[in-house]
């Protein structure tokens, strides 16, 4: 994946641990973390009770621990296609940032899109830690190792918009076990927050420093564990302690925690103590709560992540609030906005219902009896996917 960034230069370089270094400064504590892994368990197929709800025991061990790796949700023939899909919208990036041709000089994908489709950073660096990009929700920044010296310049980090880049994307997004989940945890009538592609490559890959997602409802007397909803990641390859997401279980009943301080006391090091790994394969699916301490370490590891991720909040939860991480903060969530931006999930569900029409669709109650005018064709994409995601319901 080389070929998506332009040429190294030395004078951009991190000054911390060489790759090989951080990799064998990590090894105790991925050991360690795998082993908490195991004992904390809470993965398994998605079950369902005998009225097609989510089972009980796999909601109750969400809400204790915060987080659940569902096992195979997406079967392998789906997941080929995902991967091949993620691969044009690479091949297809800005050869450089802010480009308009991609490395074979063809029009890059998106530069007709209303937002960038692509976020480029230094290879192993932390772009958010320590910043105020975000709210300031990422306090204290990862280790930056110094990426080999062959290295390109820039690398992708993050993808936008699968929804209407990719036909597959749009179909799992509208996967019936993923959609029952939302169903489960945030009522039936859950609305869509965001989505985006992270994209680890095996040396390369960034971090994500230790934070928690939600920033409106801290302080809110309606407060709740499950009041900034939640993100799924389906993993297209299998992920490792040295390149997956890493969850502290249990935190998002905390409330907000004084990350620079945990990190402070722990001696300044950003390998904090009782942390897990979600370790999957390639067609798990995670939940993570988005109130839960979590992050990544930059990928010194020699494994690819590619990590499909959206989420969705509850509907009482939106409804009236401004978008605060959204891409106009003066957005207000009214009810013409989150049917506008919910529209994705119906149009979503139809898509899948077209190719795979041996299953048997989810029925999102806010659409029930509007499915004809939300089937997906040329007309909905138009309507409802073309620049959905400049509609996202970030709080």
């Amino acid at each position: 994946m080389n070929k998506l960034a332009a040429a190294s230069s030395e004078s951009t370089r991190a000054s911390g641990p060489t790759r090989a270094e951080h990799a064998a400064g990590m090894a105790a504590y991925l050991d360690d973390g795998e082993r908490l892994a195991g004992e904390v368990g809470n993965r398994g197929p998605v079950r369902f009770d005998a009225n097609g709800k989510l089972h009980p025991e796999i909601l109750a061990a969400y809400w204790k621990h915060g987080f659940y790796v569902f096992e195979g949700v997406v079967g392998a023939a789906e997941v080929a296609a995902l991967r091949a899909d993620v691969d044009n919208m690479l091949e297809r990036a800005p050869v450089t940032p802010g480009a308009t041709v991609d490395a074979e000089g063809r029009p890059a994908l998106g530069r007709d899109f209303a937002r960038e489709t692509y976020t480029f950073i230094k290879p192993l660096s932390d772009p958010w830690g320590g910043t105020d990009k975000l709210n300031g929700r990422h306090p204290s920044q990862m280790t930056q190792p110094a990426p080999d010296a062959d290295a390109p310049e820039d690398v992708v980090y993050l993808m936008y918009g699968m929804c209407q880049s990719m036909l597959s994307g749009l179909r799992v997004y509208g996967h019936p076990s993923l959609l029952a989940i939302a169903e489960a945890i945030n009522g039936t009538d859950f609305v869509p927050y965001n989505d985006a592609i992270f994209v680890k490559q095996p040396g390369l890959g960034g971090s994500v420093a230790w934070h928690q997602d939600g920033v409106t409802h801290w302080n809110s007397p309606d407060w709740d564990e499950g009041i900034h909803g939640f993100n799924f990641q389906v993993q297209l390859y299998p992920t490792t302690p040295g390149n997956c997401l890493w969850v502290m279980p249990g935190t998002h009943k905390d409330g907000r925690i004084d990350i620079k301080r945990r990190v402070a006391e722990n001696g300044g090091s950003d390998k904090l103590p009782g942390a897990v790994p979600l370790i999957c394969q390639p067609g798990d699916a995670t939940i993570v709560n988005r109130q839960m301490l979590h992050g990544s370490f930059a990928n010194t590891s020699p494994d690819l992540r590619i990590s499909l991720t959206f989420g969705f909040h509850c509907r009482t939860s939106i409804l009236g609030q401004k978008g605060v991480l959204a891409v106009n903060a003066e957005d207000v969530y009214d009810e013409q906005r989150i049917f506008d931006r919910a529209a994705v999930i119906a149009v979503a569900i139809d898509a899948r219902r077209q190719h795979f029409p041996d299953e048997t669709p989810f029925r999102y109650q806010p659409f029930a009896g509007l499915e004809d005018d939300f089937a997906f064709n040329d007309e909905t994409f138009g309507r409802v996917l073309r620049d959905y995601n400049t509609k996202d319901l970030a709080i």
